[in-house]
């Protein structure tokens, strides 16, 4: 097989290791009332090194782009590169994500904007979009409970900051629970890729031999196994004792090649090549709904990871209004107007 299917493989899914020339980065959309974004993005690297290739989201040079050396609180230099473009709508964003040449081009990503006027006010509502990587994956979910998705989602200074507080062992245990259910999750999202693969290298060749049904009881044999024997399940896949259970003795042999590659390519699939980072958004008006955090700028937060978006989309949305004054003025004309028609026809009767 092509990697070793350890704990260790499951725990860089869900940490992803750090690279030095992974920049550190932010991207603020600022949302104008007409649908305009002013989109900014910055960057901080421990090198100055921001080549396209390596980027998070696109930049390119239409951005106003500005770089700088700068000093952290230990003393450090960090080297930092600011880039801001007005869009004029949001498809002009997204036709930007589709020419993405950057390490994260292959995620879908798009953004939306909608604007409803009712009079005395105005809605907005904008959304930033990653579609699922896996289409027929279980969600998160099914395997966490409301406090422990909070968990899952929160950016990670959140989660530091709990686990170093006045409750950190109720914290670090939680901590402990998520990783746990995190991990059967993703195991479980791949058994069920390992069956998707096989049938399409199959081509239903295999039907006649080998059941939907009895698949599909094998992919929850499968994730079970793997949970219970992650450290060992290289060298029991590769000496063929689990698929000899499914496909029988001269399966396991005809069909050993299927097998694997479609282990490979569910591997692949799951394991997400992507560099995590951060959005903000700022909306006009007065906030009315979001599903972001907000942060210490008083900005709506979102951390953004591969795991957030591997078996269901990750929608980033935010509401908000804006009251029209115009229409208040025209609305209290309108009463005065009537009004003063009552008085003068009341003096007129008098």
């Amino acid at each position: 097989m092509k990697r070793k299917l350890t704990r260790a493989f499951f725990l860089t899914i869900l940490t992803m290791m750090f690279s030095c020339d992974e920049p550190e980065t932010v991207v603020t959309n600022i949302v104008h009332p007409d649908g305009s974004v002013t989109r900014k993005v910055e960057m901080k690297n421990i090198v100055n090194k921001f080549d396209i290739s390596d980027l998070q989201v696109p930049v390119d040079s239409t951005w106003i782009i500005r770089d700088s050396l700068e000093f952290t609180g230990e003393g450090d230099t960090i080297w930092v590169r600011r880039a801001e473009k007005l869009f004029e709508n949001s498809d002009e964003i997204n036709l930007m994500y589709k020419a993405d040449s950057g390490y994260n081009k292959t995620s879908s990503r798009r953004t939306e904007f909608s604007r409803k006027f009712k009079w005395f006010n105005t809605e907005y509502r904008f959304a930033e979009i990653i579609d699922k990587a896996l289409p027929d994956a279980y969600p998160v979910s099914d395997f966490l409970d409301q406090e422990e998705l909070q968990w899952f989602y929160s950016p990670q200074y959140i989660t530091d900051e709990k686990q170093n507080g006045p409750d950190s062992l109720k914290f670090r245990a939680l901590k402990d629970t998520v990783e746990i259910k995190t991990e059967k999750w993703v195991i479980s999202c791949l058994a069920s890729q390992w069956v998707n693969e096989f049938n399409k290298l199959t081509e239903g060749r295999a039907y006649g031999e080998i059941t939907t049904e009895s698949l599909r009881k094998w992919k929850d044999e499968l994730a079970g196994f793997i949970q219970a024997n992650s450290e060992e399940f290289d060298s029991l896949w590769t000496s063929g004792v689990l698929f000899k259970d499914l496909f029988g003795e001269s399966g396991a042999v005809k069909y050993r090649s299927e097998a694997d590659s479609a282990m490979t390519f569910a591997i692949d699939k799951v394991m997400i090549d992507f560099r995590d980072y951060t959005v903000r958004i700022a909306m006009p008006g007065r906030l009315t709904g979001t599903n972001g955090l907000i942060d210490s700028a008083r900005l709506l937060l979102w951390p953004v990871r591969s795991d957030y978006f591997l078996a269901q989309p990750y929608e980033m949305w935010a509401e908000s209004k804006t009251t029209n004054i115009w229409a208040w003025v025209v609305a209290g004309l309108f009463v005065l107007f009537v009004l003063t028609g009552l008085v003068v026809r009341a003096m007129k009767k008098g």
